[in-house]
């Protein structure tokens, strides 16, 4: 394992002004997607300009990770209010928080494999800088909801009960970049005319042209959608459209479904050698109430490669788990052939984190999900730290 340098970023020494902490009006809005809001200072402005490839185009190529988006929600929690940054006080808890987590991870032998950690604190109170408010906005009725499979809980009956995720399909665009516990490296290559944007779990490649040619046509639809790209001077620019019904915007790819109405537009712009800003915004008129952006830096992936993902090579859990399934029908039906009528057996009955027996393994313990006392049922684990 490579070991990165602890401590935060100091490409910026201190922040003037107690202003900055305050609520950053995003220019745009209602306009289309906003322009780039780079988060990775604090609300300090940059005149960062990348190196440049050999045609001449800023040079963002590296493979870059969200693990340090660890303590930053997409949603902000209300007590911060329309403020996008920490002041000084929670900016000092925070990096506190970050150092006790680096030692602890250290201390118990977590790596680059599973549970990787924060080294680095950024001021963002949210991942979401649009809406003022930090939050994604209401999704409308109707909305259909990715299924949660062995995460959720049952029953299950076919393949379609279980997510895109679980099946080795796809994360979608948002969930494969938005940090979980491990997993998060994402590799940008350039060529002239192209980038290419590949994804460590699941190992999806996204190919952006820069020939300016148009989009698919309309009756062809993709889970990671038609993507086409441009230059905005030091940002790349890429428009995804085409996409299906079948992905989400949330971790792993769970959530509300969008429609295929949906139009996704990231920004890519290299603000320090070893940060790269990256912003994504969604608009889709048939599923949120209006759109919305996620803004957030990206850092550099421990040991600089992309691990192999194995997923549906040598995924059984889809037939595991519908056998087992069946196997509670039958004695369901056996016990009320007795008299003996009771619930259903919950899909994670007895199971923690990566479905070890609750209260052993990596999973348990204070602070880890999967954890419980004597005579507790088991909690499901958080929204992003399930493991397959």
């Amino acid at each position: 394992m490579v070991t990165r340098t602890s401590g935060v970023y100091g490409v910026r020494a201190a922040l003037a002004a107690a202003a900055l902490w305050g609520s950053i009006p995003v220019a745009g809005q209602g306009a289309g997607a906003p322009p780039l809001v780079v988060t990775a200072f604090g609300g300090q402005p940059t005149d960062y300009r990348a190196a440049r490839t050999p045609w001449g185009d800023p040079d963002l190529q590296g493979v870059w990770s969200s693990d340090d988006m660890s303590n930053i929600p997409m949603g902000r929690p209300q007590q911060f209010g329309d403020r996008l940054y920490l002041d000084e006080k929670e900016f000092t808890d925070r990096q506190a928080q970050i150092q006790r987590g680096v030692q602890q991870s250290e201390t118990n032998a977590d790596s680059t494999f599973r549970f990787d950690f924060a080294r680095r604190a950024f001021r963002q109170t949210s991942l979401v800088v649009d809406p003022a408010n930090g939050r994604v906005p209401a999704v409308k009725p109707g909305v259909r909801t990715m299924p949660r499979g062995t995460f959720g809980n049952g029953p299950l009956d076919w393949v379609t009960d279980f997510s895109l995720y679980e099946r080795c399909i796809t994360r979608g665009i948002a969930g494969s970049v938005l940090r979980v516990i491990y997993g998060n490296g994402n590799r940008i290559v350039q060529a002239p005319g192209m980038v290419a944007l590949s994804y460590e779990m699941l190992h999806d490649t996204r190919l952006f042209y820069l020939d300016g040619r148009p989009h698919v046509g309309s009756p062809l639809h993709m889970y990671l959608g038609d993507s086409r790209a441009r230059w905005d001077g030091e940002d790349l620019v890429v428009e995804t459209t085409n996409l299906t019904n079948m992905t989400a915007v949330g971790v792993n790819g769970g959530g509300p479904r969008h429609s295929e109405q949906m139009k996704i537009t990231e920004r890519f712009r290299r603000v320090a050698e070893n940060i790269l800003q990256y912003q994504m915004t969604f608009d889709d008129p048939a599923t949120y109430e209006r759109p919305f952006t996620l803004s957030f830096p990206l850092t550099p992936l421990d040991g600089g490669k992309l691990l192999p993902y194995e997923c549906h090579e040598g995924n059984t859990a889809i037939s595991q788990a519908l056998s087992a399934e069946r196997y509670e029908d039958r004695a369901l039906a056996a016990d009320l052939a007795k008299g003996l009528k009771r619930e259903r057996r919950g899909v994670q009955e007895g199971a923690g984190v990566g479905a070890a027996p609750a209260g052993r393994g990596r999973g348990a313990g204070p602070g880890r999900a999967g954890g419980a006392g004597a005579g507790a049922a088991p909690a499901p684990a958080p929204e992003g730290d399930q493991e397959r």
